[in-house]
């Protein structure tokens, strides 16, 4: 009786035992298989973009960024202004279309999917030499359609004003256009470059000079205005009391995918607007009023 006993009892060990490397097996297994559920295969591929160049600076720093996890992605990025990058895309010339404006009218039907990054926020710069450290929306204005020529007009010293923005490809320009000329025509008197930077520099070495750049080319090279005796910020945009800005939109044809989506993704994130929004001049887009 007592070597049944034995045996049935050594049968019972080796059965709980026996369950218990399975249970033990299957555990690993499926920890294992939720983990590689949880890791999203190696992006590759490449991504081409054109258009803002006042997102250039923003995007640079993504493209950086991307690769550190993402290195199998070629991504290649250039200016050339919103309109440009807008019919670009829409050609299929390139994957992304970096703008500071809506779509254009007559790309409406082009199949643009728009992808709201940052809040590009622009200001008035002159050249130092400039006595005059604010104007009012009417002032500029007027000096903007040609009206005022002199700084004398508004409280400056008697001297000649030089217009220098972009030209009409530019976002930056329609953007002005919109927000502070209310629609009106810019002067024909103006010297017209074709990137925020080249602006900048032309400001910094011409006399009596002004014109308008995104918020993160501004620089002690140059000196900036105030609008309505309102000082540029980015919490002043965020309060609604600075009014100079747009949205920086990036625009696919379709929806994106593959490198595309992944790049998208990652610039308009949580960590990457967090980390990199604010430090390049923008405004997150999780912070703007949409």
């Amino acid at each position: 009786m007592m070597k049944l006993l034995s045996k049935k009892s050594v049968l019972a060990v080796t059965m709980v035992l026996g369950l218990g490397v399975m249970a033990g097996c299957a555990g690993p297994n499926k920890e294992n298989s939720a983990k590689a559920a949880e890791s999203p295969a190696k992006v590759t591929g490449k991504v081409t973009a054109s258009g803002s160049t006042a997102l250039l600076p923003l995007l640079k720093a993504g493209q950086e960024e991307f690769y550190k996890i993402n290195d199998k992605v070629t991504i290649n990025i250039s200016g050339g202004g919103s309109f440009t990058g807008q019919k670009q895309v829409a050609s299929g010339a390139v994957n992304i279309g970096n703008s500071d404006v809506e779509a254009a009218a007559d790309l409406k039907d082009k199949g643009l999917v728009e992808h709201k990054l940052v809040g590009i926020p622009f200001v008035f710069i002159v050249n130092k030499d400039v006595s005059v450290d604010n104007l009012t929306k009417e002032q500029y204005v007027d000096i903007l359609t040609g009206k005022i020529q002199n700084w004398k007009a508004v409280g400056g010293k008697d001297q000649k004003i030089t217009l220098i923005h972009r030209a009409k490809s530019s976002g930056s320009r329609a953007t002005i256009a919109k927000v502070v000329l209310n629609n009106a025509s810019f002067t024909d008197d103006a010297v017209v470059q074709d990137s925020n930077g080249a602006v900048r520099s032309a400001i910094a070495t011409t006399p009596g000079a002004i014109g308008y750049v995104d918020a993160a080319y501004v620089d002690g090279t140059v000196k900036p205005l105030k609008f309505n005796n309102v000082t540029y910020s980015i919490q002043a945009v965020i309060d609604g009391k600075y009014p100079v800005y747009t949205f920086g939109r990036m625009f696919t044809k379709g929806e994106a995918k593959g490198a595309v989506k992944a790049f998208i993704d990652y610039v308009t994130g949580k960590d990457f607007q967090e980390k990199f929004a604010e430090k390049n001049g923008f405004v997150p887009i999780t912070k703007m009023k949409k």
